[in-house]
């Protein structure tokens, strides 16, 4: 059993171009329940990031909302991260995971909240609003 935490407000999926320079406000003064991550390619630089922190320029992918491991994680665990997404994939249940240094994140569309913590919840896992 994993306890699990919703993050307050949405978060958002975004594409800019390469060698794009993050603004400031991407980063910076994040509160305590914020998380952000970013992804750098030659192809261009994927963000995931709070709603209100989406650069100007970026393409938006629809809006969702972040479910993070709340204990930090030991990394040499195995099937922490498919503890979360397999009782979700058998919800039909679309989502994007990632991970930092501590834990285990995953964004799941926020008009399918509901159906996603329900299932996690069958599955036994706590999920903490």
């Amino acid at each position: 059993m994993l306890d699990v935490a919703l993050l307050p407000g949405g978060y958002v999926v975004c594409r800019l171009p390469a060698g794009t320079a993050l603004p400031p406000k991407v980063w910076s003064d994040l509160g305590a329940g914020d998380v952000v991550t970013v992804s750098w390619t030659a192809d261009g630089l994927s963000l995931i990031c709070p709603a209100d922190r989406v650069p100007a320029q970026a393409v938006v992918e629809t809006h969702w909302r972040c479910l993070r491991i709340v204990d930090p994680l030991d990394l040499a665990l195995t099937g922490t991260l498919a503890a979360l997404i397999e009782p979700l994939a058998r919800a039909r249940v679309n989502v994007v995971a990632f991970s930092t240094y501590d834990t285990d994140h995953v964004l799941v569309p926020t008009v399918r909240l509901a159906e996603a913590t329900g299932a996690l919840e069958r599955a036994g896992h706590r999920v903490h609003r």
